[in-house]
């Protein structure tokens, strides 16, 4: 493993116990392109934005500070022309801002504010600069477009159900999943944002399952999954369109241990079984990092970099880049390649569902609407 880092002032106290996420920092989210992330980072005894620079020579990370500290509750979302997108919650409205850097300072573009009970930013959309955020409720669930829109958050999408989630499907951002409770089960719909919301099924492996959606890569279809169908909860994967059921790897069933795949490598476009997967893997030792792919029976494990911040994204190069911080290395990412498949290692036998099932409720991804995804766009 080899390890760039980048300089800045050092933030007091970021340090974190080695091969450890620490449980009391925000999240860290990187733009959809790796051009950008940002993350909600500890200066001091306050909180601050910051975004990270990931396409350059030499990443580095440009601290966004306002006269007023921020409420570790904000999320922050990075936009592809290197704005950073701020959530804060005052008084039950939900407000947003872009901010910049702007020489020595940070400059602050207020965006309106939308009224409800609960909302939280959806992944950066592949399309680099607009922003949504997703409002769950009991009965129905709201799509909002919170950045890039004319006058303000605009309302984009109503969906039936408690929704939860957000994976995009596609290369435009267009088409959003979101996991749907609804009659007393979870399943995955299919989101299209230019057609007022439309929904349809995508993922519903049994009549009585809880079926999510983890992770897509739009180029390959190669899509990872959970759901209880094989009688406990598992992760799958499976390619969208294909008649092949979901398969659910022993590889990726670790004792006492919660695995979280958080990035799908891609250009694996014609062949989907190559892509490999970044893992979080927590356990009472603490939190590593693995690689697993469909080629390899087994999960690689290794231990996180010192101060790691849990996420990753795969550089143009095929390696993994883990984020870290410490209070030497403010902006540091850990490069480790993933190991060639053996030879004698074949993809694992498809399970079978825990019941017989008629062949059209076989355990397979329902296929997103083919004539939406291919008549629809190839007219536009």
């Amino acid at each position: 493993m080899t390890t760039t880092a980048c300089a800045t002032d050092a933030v007091p106290g970021d340090g974190v116990p080695e091969g450890t996420v620490e449980a009391r920092r925000p999240g860290f989210t990187i733009a959809a392109d790796g051009s950008y992330a940002a993350r909600l980072a500890p200066r001091g005894e306050v909180w601050c934005p910051e975004r990270w620079s990931l396409d350059s020579p030499e990443p580095y990370v440009v601290p966004l500070p306002l006269d007023q500290p921020e409420e570790p509750d904000t999320e922050v979302l990075p936009l592809a022309d290197g704005r950073v997108l701020v959530h804060r919650l005052a008084e039950g409205r939900h407000m947003f801002s872009l901010l910049y850097p702007t020489g020595p300072g940070t400059g602050q573009l207020p965006l309106g504010a939308v009224e409800t009970a609960e909302l939280t930013l959806l992944p950066p959309s592949p399309s680099g600069s607009p922003a949504y955020a997703l409002a769950p409720g009991e009965r129905s669930s709201s799509v909002w477009l919170v950045a890039g829109g004319a006058f303000g958050p605009e309302l984009v999408a109503q969906v039936p159900g408690r929704c939860s989630g957000g994976v995009w499907l596609d290369r435009t951002g267009r088409m959003l999943a979101l996991d749907q409770r609804l009659d007393g089960r979870t399943k995955t719909v299919a989101v299209d944002l230019e057609r007022g919301g439309e929904v349809s099924p995508l993922l519903q492996i049994g009549d009585d399952s809880d079926d999510r959606l983890l992770l897509a890569d739009p180029g390959s279809g190669f899509v990872l999954v959970r759901s209880n169908a094989p009688g406990e909860d598992r992760i799958g994967w499976g390619q969208l369109g294909s008649t092949l059921p979901i398969r659910f790897p022993e590889a990726l069933r670790l004792e006492d241990c919660m695995v979280t795949p958080f990035a799908i490598q891609a250009g694996q476009v014609l062949n989907p079984e190559a892509c490999a997967v970044a893992l979080r893997i927590d356990g009472a030792a603490g939190s590593w990092a693995g690689i697993w792919s469909p080629q390899q029976r087994g999960t690689q494990q290794f231990a996180a970099p010192y101060g790691w911040l849990g996420s990753g994204l795969w550089s143009p190069g095929q390696e993994l880049l883990l984020p870290y911080v410490t209070e030497d290395t403010p902006c540091g990412l850990a490069r480790m390649a993933p190991a060639a498949p053996e030879p004698e290692c074949l993809p694992e036998p498809v399970e079978a569902a825990p019941e017989p099932v008629p062949a059209a409720n076989a355990l397979r991804p329902v296929p997103l609407q083919q004539a939406l995804l291919t008549g629809r766009l190839a007219g536009r």
